[in-house]
Parts: C-alpha cells; structure tokens; sequence
C-alpha cells in the first residue's frame, strides 16, 4: 500500500509559510487549505480568484459558502472543511493548533484523517515536528527560518510607543481602553479582534496600512497570519481567559504574536507596556530564537460516532484514544448541549432514530458567536432542532424573519453592534446549512447583507470612538502651561478657548468626556478650568449661605438649583443624621467647611422647627422615672406609641405627671399615645425620612398622600411603617390616629356614656374619615362592635371579646372604652 506523501512546513511566523502552500495547490489540478479562521479563509479565497479563474475556486465557512458547481481549489476554516472530497493537495495551517483546549480537536482530526492524494501540506510552528514525525506516511520537513531579526525592547510606556506599532490585550474592554489612551495621546488607533466581522477587521486594517493612524490594538487574533506592516508590538498583559480560567500564555503563545513585528527582511522588536511585568532573560532569549517546548500532546475526541441510540452516541463521543500522544479533550461546547438538550424534558418523547440523532448533533454544533448571554444559545439550537424536526423540516421564512427584524438596527455603541453582528453570524451560519432554511438563497444574502451593514456601521463607530484626526489645541495648550479663556455660559455649559468641556451641575463639575480631542487627562482639563471654576463655585457656596435656598428631598439628598450637594447618611441617632457634601474637588478644603457647616446647622435647624415636640421630649430634664421613661418610650418610636405598649407607665402617672407630658405635646388617646403635632404633613414627611435614613430600610415605601384619614389598603403595607406615619391598621383599614380619637369623642357624645347603649350612626362619623358607610361599617366590626339596622338606620354597641381565665369563668374585657373614656381626662 502506497504511503501518503506527507510535507510539513514549519517555522516562526512571518515566513511566507501560507504564501508557499497556496502556490503549492495551484500547481495541482484540486486542492484545498483550510485556516483556523474565517478571515484567513476570506484573505487568502480574495487572492487566489485574482490567480485562477472565479468559477474554479470556493470559499467555504460556518457562515460563507461560495461553491461553484466545477470548483477545484476549496478554502476553508479547518471546521467546515469537506471530508468526503478526493483532492490531490490538502494543507492544513498553524496545525499546532491541535494542542488548543477549545478547537484542538478539530485540528487533530485533519492531521490524523485529511489527506491529499498526491500531497498533504501541515503549515506552523516547530514546536509540533516531533508528533508529526509519529505519523504514518511519506513524511518531508521544509524548516522555514525567519528571515529578519526579532529583538527584545523591554517595557515602555504607552506615551512614548514608536508609531508603527501592535499593542496586544486579552479582552474587548482591555482593547478599548488602550485604544482610548492612544486616541488621547497619539491621535487614535485601528482594532482588531477576533471577533470582529471581516469586513470591520478589514476596514480597521485598511486604516491602519493607509497611514491614516500609526497604531493598533489587538487581541491574540492577530498572532494568526495576519501580515501587517508592524514594527513592534507590546503586550500589555501576559493572561488570557481561555473559555476556563485566567491563564499565563506560554512561551510559542508569545512567540507567534511577538512574530507579528517586522516583515520580510525588516527587523522587528516586541515588548512590554501599562503594567505588564517584564519577561525574563531565559524567556527573551527563547523568544528572540524561536525556540519553544515541544507540543507533546495533542487534543483528541472520536470523530467516528454512532448514532443508533443517543446511548451509544454518547459513549462514542467519550471515547478515549488509543496512542499515548493522544488526550481526549474537555467537554466542548457542542458535546454540553448534546447531553443537555437529550435530558429535555420537551424532548423526552421523541423517538431518536439514526437520521433525528443526527440532526440534534449538527445543531449542537451551531457556533455560540454571542458567548455573553447563557441559556440564549441553547434557546437558539432548540428553536433550529424543532423546525427541523417537525413540519416541513425547515425554519420558516416567518422566523427567519423575526430574528433578524431585531437585529437591524444601526443605533448604539460598540458594544451592542459587535454583539447584534455576533447574532447575525449565527442566523448567517444558519442559512448556509444545506436545506435548513425556506428560501435558502434569500436568508444567506440576507443575513449576509445585514451583517455587512452592521459591520460598516460598527467601523464607522470604532473611528469615531478611537480616532481623532484633529490636533487639540487643549492637548498642546497644556502641555506648555498656556492660560485659557473659561466661560461659564448662563445654561451652565462650561467652555474652554470656545470648546465645550462639561457642565456645572450644582456644586460639581462634569466633564464632557465625548468630545473628540478634548478628551485628555482628566486632571489636566481640571488644571485647565480651575482658574475660573474655582471662584464660581465659591460665589455659588456664599449664595446658597445668603440666600438659604436648599432643601431636602426624599432620596436623602439636599438639592439647590435643581442639583444635590449633600447627603444625608446614619448618625448616631435619628435626630442627628450626619451628610457627605457632593461638590467638586476644586473647592478648596476651608470653602467646604464653611459649606459643611453651614448645611449642619441648616439640618438642626429644621429639625428642631419642625419637630420641636420630639426634640423637647428627648431633652426633658424630669426627675420622675415614670415620666422620663415614657417620654424615652415615644421618642424611641418617634412620636407614636400604641398605648397596651405603655400600659404599665401609664399605671403609675398621675394627673400632674400627665399634664406635664400633655404640655409637651403629648396625647392620651384610647388606642394611642402620641406627639399631636408631629401627624402633619411637613413633620411626617422629615420624621419618616430621617427614621429610614437612620435604619437604613423601608426605603421603598412613602407615607400616605397627605389630607386622608382613611385608607383601604389592598396592597398590605407594613403596618410597623404606617404606625410611624400615623396611622393605626384594622386588618386592611387605616385610620390616622388622632382622627381615631376624634371618632371616640363623637361616640362618646352620641351614646352620653351610657354603658353599652347603641350608638347612631350619623353622617359626621363617614364625614370625619372620608370612607363609604360599608368600610365604617367594616371597621367597626375590626373595633368589637356589632352592628345592627332598625328604622332604615344603622346602629351599633360595643361587643367585648371575651376573654376566658383557667378556671373557665367569663369575665367581660376591662378595655371597656367607656370606662376608659370616663376615667381619661381627654384635654
């Protein structure tokens, strides 16, 4: 049996590996090369149809299919490529991708079962020879050595980067802030990550190559034969999330990045910048001679599977391989939402032959494009599987529909367009699977056209955010201690040399941080406008001393003009909440201590206007005990206090006792004893605020709208809040407490205090509260009265709950409020 002729190109990037396995295909009669990325599949399928003729050569990927029907050269990200094709040249590039955690499988697939007839081409690093040596074939090493010098240039800082540089970072939000520092510094940058559509990441090149910005931020994505006209490149971090955890990158992880810098035979240089540590000696002098650890294994899972039963499924899948040098990789994403969507319960009933086994498989491994969102990705491989696997087989134009409807938008940042581009390419994935879809040609241009739409307007956003072609005058005026001319304009707006920096909002400047160059150093803009802003928010202080005009609001916070400058926080006791001030660190320390002590005072003084009955309760000087513990008692509750609390104080006041209490303000009631004056509105409204501020809770609920008396209350508020508001709760009834009292008084009178008379209801009673005669009527039955109609009017008699002693003798309640009533000296 004839061995396959087996050639491994290997070497460093930069060493016109890819260029040497294109030229190799086209002078076969068929072939195909497939990449570890769309982009790379797209860059190479754009130059190879300027070489051969358009109807010879197909581009294939999850989320593109160009194939004309007598196709010869195929290009392909290493997943879509097709393995029933009998092709004389099959290469496969940066094939030590094997030995990654998330697609190495994949790789080791192609490198274990693709072959060319006549050639198989393996293109990557040196670190994977001697497993490609295990091989069984007819197998030539071509070592490609890198034709310039790649040397070390140590840590710098952002600021004074050489233009013509890569700065690398591991996240979407590490790129942006770079990007974002360069922009302040430097003028802007180009991005490139791996996500981006290759249309955006194309464009960011093209303003990169063009000259019209020096730099680039990237992520790891551009270690991928991505061939720039770079000098350096600079890490700014030495860990990545690999899908698990943060992990340091290893040694050929760096090297293929760092190779970016220099081209040809132009010499490069890589480095460290922000707060990357520094790479050591031995790892520099690695690095600079591309010398990595060899891969020793490679990441394996069956591709062999059987689909007679989702039991033999599975065990196929976990499969372990039979050569030492094979590891079966960790569950992938596909496999998790295998054995997810087989535990459904929506799927409990189908019958899984062979051919529905194999559809639920091919849509698990639909790609997870977005990754942010959990559970939405599993929502959309359910949603595929059950047009798949009902009806018609197909998704329906009217879904396809749908799911785009939402995706065409063109508003919003960089954020929320990357992430709709991210949703489309999963629909556009979805599309370009044969016969998934009605109207197959439609949804695939569809998708396609919106994709690239979104791409343009994402680009479009990363220039407007990250470039700015403007040289700032602020920038260079700063730089050389120039004076500015500051204007505060009457709408607050505050400009700088006649550009708008921010605003002056009360007591604190904000700064306008989205206006082109004007976005330097914060503190510098400060510097910039402290001239002139400082003495305004003095002058403003000194008006809010004169004039008084501030107050409080209910989220704790002390407004003038409009704006907060202080808020209230817990002091150590309700009446005397402490307050940060909310100004501006332009203010000098003594003008906020003038500020400062003047809201002190502002605060006290409120309160003790308003609250005068409580604060006069709270400083009482009596010696008598009884006296000192009731008044205790009411300002502890703040002001309110249900009487069977007290009972045992109350026992022991006397006439003389009482009227020194009722001076103060305090009221007696049948059910309550309170401070009268603190149930108006204004005394509520500041007690309730200051008792939440205080506790720290029930910042959700606000006090009954001022001017009722009563309240049917469905919602069941917290009666303990209620109590403090002034209200007393009969199951879903209040009733204001001093409106209560004034209730009894009109009892009294109408029955002349004769014991267990019955009272007429009279329309004063329904007045008083301002409730129907059904809820009067429902509240006196809550108060243990019986109601009764004689005459076609309404009366009602106290009816005491009887209480039963051990020895089971009846004894009506003592509670009577007619002894009560007798014995109260109500003034």
């Amino acid at each position: 049996m004839t061995k396959y002729k087996i050639t491994a190109v290997l070497g460093p990037t930069n060493t016109g590996k890819t260029h040497l396995a294109i030229e190799t295909m086209l002078s076969f009669e068929s072939g195909m090369i497939g990449f570890p990325l769309r982009l790379l599949a797209r860059e190479v399928y754009d130059k190879v149809i300027k070489k051969v003729s358009v109807d010879k050569v197909a581009l294939i990927t999850g989320e593109e299919k160009i194939i004309p029907t007598n196709a010869k050269y195929f290009l392909c990200t290493v997943e879509s490529m097709p393995i029933d094709k009998h092709l004389d040249f099959v290469g496969v590039d940066e094939i030590q991708m094997c030995a990654d955690h998330e697609r190495g499988h994949i790789f080791t697939d192609r490198l274990l079962n693709m072959r060319g007839e006549k050639l198989t081409m393996l293109m990557g690093s040196n670190t994977i020879k001697n497993i490609i040596s295990k091989l069984d074939g007819d197998i030539e090493f071509i070592n490609r050595e890198r034709l310039s010098k790649l040397t070390y240039a140590g840590h710098k800082k952002i600021s004074r980067i050489n233009r013509k540089t890569a700065i690398i970072a591991f996240s979407a939000e590490e790129v942006y802030a770079i990007a974002e520092l360069i922009r302040r510094q430097k003028g802007g940058a180009a991005i490139v990550m791996g996500s981006l559509s290759p249309k955006t990441r194309n464009a960011q090149v093209e303003l990169y190559q063009s000259g019209d910005v020096d730099f680039l931020v990237a992520t790891d994505a551009i270690g991928m034969g991505i061939n720039m006209d770079l000098d350096y490149v600079y890490f700014s971090n030495l860990k990545k999330f690999d899908g698990k955890k943060l992990r340091k990158l290893n040694l050929s992880e760096m090297g293929q990045i760092a190779g970016r810098a220099g081209r040809y035979l132009n010499d490069g240089s890589f480095g460290v910048t922000g707060d990357c540590k520094e790479i050591t000696a031995e790892d520099v002098e690695l690095l600079e001679n591309h010398k990595f650890e060899d891969i020793r294994t490679l990441f394996w899972r069956n591709s062999n599977l059987n689909f007679n039963n989702t039991f033999s499924l599975i065990k196929s899948l976990e499969e372990k391989p039979q050569m030492g040098w094979l590891r079966k990789i960790h569950e992938c994403e596909d496999e998790k939402a295998l054995k997810y969507f087989l535990k459904d319960k929506n799927l409990l009933n189908l019958n899984f032959d062979k051919k529905l086994l194999g559809l639920l498989w091919e849509c698990c491994q639909i790609p997870d494009f977005v990754k942010k969102t959990y559970g939405n990705h599993y929502e959309v491989i359910g949603n595929v599987f059950k047009y798949l696997s009902s009806g018609k087989h197909q998704i329906t134009d009217d879904f396809m529909r749908l799911q785009l409807i939402k995706l065409d938008k063109l508003e919003g940042n960089v954020d929320s367009l990357s992430n709709r581009i991210a949703n489309v390419r999963t629909w556009s994935y979805v599309s370009n699977k044969n016969n998934w879809t009605e109207n197959q040609d439609y949804w695939i241009e569809k998708t396609k056209h919106l994709e690239d739409k979104l791409s343009d307007r994402l680009h479009e956003e990363l220039t407007k955010t990250f470039i700015d072609k403007r040289a700032s005058v602020l920038a260079r005026g700063l730089k050389q201690d120039m004076e500015f001319k500051t204007d505060i304009l009457e709408n607050n707006d505050v400009m700088i040399d006649d550009q708008f920096i921010g605003k002056i909002n009360g007591l604190k400047l904000v700064l306008d941080l989205k206006k082109g160059a004007l976005e330097t150093d914060i503190k510098s803009l400060k510097k910039a406008a402290r001239q002139t802003i400082g003495p305004e928010l003095e002058k403003r202080i000194q008006i809010i001393i004169d004039t008084g005009l501030i107050e409080l609001n209910d989220d704790f916070k002390i407004y003038w003009n409009d704006f907060p400058i202080a808020k209230l926080s817990s002091g150590h006791d309700y009446l005397n909440p402490n307050f940060e001030l909310i100004v501006d660190d332009i203010i000098e320390p003594i003008q906020k201590q003038k500020l400062s002590d003047y809201i002190n005072k502002w605060i006290q003084d409120k309160i003790n206007l308003v609250l005068k009955s409580l604060v006069d309760l709270k400083n009482l000087k009596d010696k008598n005990s009884s006296i000192k513990a009731l008044a205790y008692q009411l300002y502890e509750n703040n002001g309110v206090l249900k009487r069977e609390q007290v009972s045992e104080y109350l026992k022991s006041l006397g006439q003389n006792e009482r009227k020194i209490l009722r001076d103060l303000g305090v009221k007696f009631g049948r059910y309550h004893v309170f401070l009268y004056q603190l149930i108006k509105p204004e005394a509520v409204s500041l007690r309730t605020l200051l008792w939440k501020n205080f506790h720290q809770k029930y910042y959700n609920i606000k006090p009954p709208t001022f001017g009722l008396n009563f309240l049917d209350d469905k919602e069941l508020r917290n009666k303990n809040f209620m109590l403090l508001c002034g209200f007393e709760k009969f199951d879903t009834l209040f009733v204001r407490i001093d409106i209560l009292e004034r209730l009894f008084m009109l009892i009294i009178n109408s029955s002349n205090l004769k014991e267990n008379k019955e009272i007429k209801m009279i329309p004063e009673m329904l007045n008083l509260l301002g409730c129907s005669k059904d809820n009067f009527k429902k509240l006196l039955q809550k108060m243990n009265y019986k109601i009764f109609d004689k005459n076609d009017e309404t009366f009602f008699k106290y009816n005491p709950i009887k209480k039963f002693k051990k020895n089971s003798i009846k004894e009506v309640s003592s509670e009577n409020p007619f002894k009560i009533l007798k014995n109260l000296n109500l003034g």
